[in-house]
């Protein structure tokens, strides 16, 4: 009878001291959904962020792309004006020694007339 009775006291005491109540559960619980939320409302604001900047660097990357077209064509101009002044430079120099032919010429035939005239 002993054992029964020891075994039916330590039965109840188990079951005061093990059991927890619904109240307790939420007091415990509640903290920790308040910190979830206010976590998965940090979560949600750093990937708006994180969508933000990833649409910039979309932008930036298209910049760099027409910025790198600019500068081919840019370097195509200068390559193209470039030839032009060579071009100009060898005409102005042609023109040049065409003058000094013509002066030449001109003074030959002054001096041709004068020779003419003195006859």
């Amino acid at each position: 009878m002993k054992k029964v009775v020891l075994l039916v006291i330590s039965f109840l005491l188990l079951l005061s001291f093990g059991c927890a109540t619904q109240e307790y559960v939420k007091q415990q619980i509640d903290p920790l959904i308040d910190r979830i939320s206010k976590l998965e409302a940090r979560v949600a604001a750093i990937e708006s962020r994180i969508s933000g900047l990833e649409g910039k660097i979309a932008g930036i990357d298209e910049a760099k792309k027409e910025a790198r077209e600019a500068k081919a064509l840019a370097q195509e101009a200068m390559k193209t004006a470039l030839d032009c002044c060579d071009k100009a430079d060898a005409s102005v120099k042609r023109a040049e020694a065409a003058a000094d032919r013509a002066e030449n010429a001109a003074k030959k035939c002054a001096k041709a007339f004068e020779l003419q005239q003195k006859k």
